[in-house]
């Protein structure tokens, strides 16, 4: 009988444990589940302390985003086969290396350049969906990309000086306009540029980005990045924007200026010929100017003035226009300069001897 009492005690005591274990383990079940709620909604803002990168978002409302990504993939191929070949014969060619060459070089490689910072990264991120880039990659990114865009503009201010002085010192072209010198200012250019870009980049990068990290565009570009930082950014605006419009608008000042200097040394001349030949050199030069900078103001313009209804068709849209000048500007140069033209028909076009053996084999 006393034994009884003893037995019931020690099994409500093992039901008492049982229940406060079953309690315990929900109470950490619960506790799991939250922890992982907050922690998959913090990564899908991309918030989450462990998220050391950014997320590039683009092109999502574009039904034909993998055909943009072919046709881009396509220009960057020419680009880089035309670009090259450029380089290749002026460097196989002694009497192409002089001042003028030397700049449209320099314009070539810095064609090769933007086009190889913007395509081959969209490849990855909007075919395969691999849209996570780290902070190092996306200001690497960042910087080359407005890098190479500065430098894009001042090249053409580049070729618009040699064409200024060859038109109005043509005798003095030889010994104003020296390899040397030509290498010199394009040295200067390109340290100019880097302490442009450096500084807005650096200032950048150092912010602290507690907001969502999904970046709304097909790359790592300054504007769409510093805007998702926590801090006050109106330093970086106003880098930005006057470093945008020094670019942008001192070289074309420059190319305008040079232009009207051209024209009024071009209508001194006397014979007709002379002065269509004048022009003609200029035809060429004008043409890299138009394709240029008419994309790159009018995306200025209707994002200042809020006409942009489409971002994703608004980025697609200057994402195209800023790969193709790149593309175009050797072909130009190619069918638009004698000296150049002639040495890619020689090379490229079998001699009359060649021609004949081969015949002669197929007779027999």
């Amino acid at each position: 009988m006393c034994d009884r009492p003893d037995r019931e005690i020690e099994m409500r005591e093992i039901r008492s444990e049982a229940r406060v274990r079953r309690d315990t383990e929900l109470l950490y079940s619960q506790a799991a589940q939250m922890n992982v709620s907050t922690l998959s909604a913090l990564v899908s803002n991309g918030t989450a302390p462990s998220d050391n990168g950014f997320y590039l978002i683009a092109f999502d409302t574009l039904g034909n985003k993998n055909y943009l990504i072919l046709a881009l993939v396509i220009i960057y191929l020419i680009t880089l086969f035309c670009n090259l070949v450029l380089l290749v014969m002026v460097f196989m060619n002694p009497s192409l290396q002089n001042p003028k060459f030397l700049a449209v070089c320099n314009l070539a490689v810095v064609d090769i350049s933007i086009s190889s910072v913007i395509v081959p990264q969209m490849v990855p991120v909007f075919v395969f969906n691999l849209n996570h880039i780290s902070f190092g990659t996306c200001f690497s990114q960042m910087f080359f990309m407005h890098f190479f865009s500065d430098m894009e503009s001042f090249s053409l201010a580049l070729l618009a000086y040699d064409r200024l002085v060859a038109i109005c010192f043509p005798l003095r072209y030889p010994y104003i306009n020296t390899n040397f010198r030509m290498s010199f200012i394009i040295g200067g250019l390109w340290f100019l540029v880097f302490l442009l870009e450096i500084f807005p980049v650096t200032l950048a990068s150092n912010l602290l980005y507690c907001r969502s990290r999904v970046v709304q565009s097909c790359c790592c570009e300054h504007g769409p990045v510093y805007a998702l930082a926590c801090g006050d950014t109106s330093l970086n605006r106003q880098l930005v924007t006057g470093k945008s419009l020094l670019v942008l608008f001192g070289p074309l000042t420059f190319i305008v200026l040079s232009y009207i200097i051209v024209v009024f040394a071009v209508l001194r001349i006397a014979s007709v010929a002379q002065r269509w030949k004048a022009f003609n050199t200029c035809v060429t030069h004008l043409a890299l100017v138009f394709i240029y900078y008419l994309p790159v103001i009018m995306a200025y313009i209707m994002a200042n003035l809020n006409l942009v209804k489409s971002v994703d068709l608004f980025t697609a849209v200057l994402t195209v226009c800023v790969t193709i000048p790149p593309m175009l500007n050797p072909i130009i140069y190619s069918l638009k300069t004698e000296e150049l033209l002639e040495k890619l028909i020689k090379t490229f076009k079998p001699s009359k001897v060649t021609t004949q053996l081969q015949k002669q084999e197929e007779v027999r």
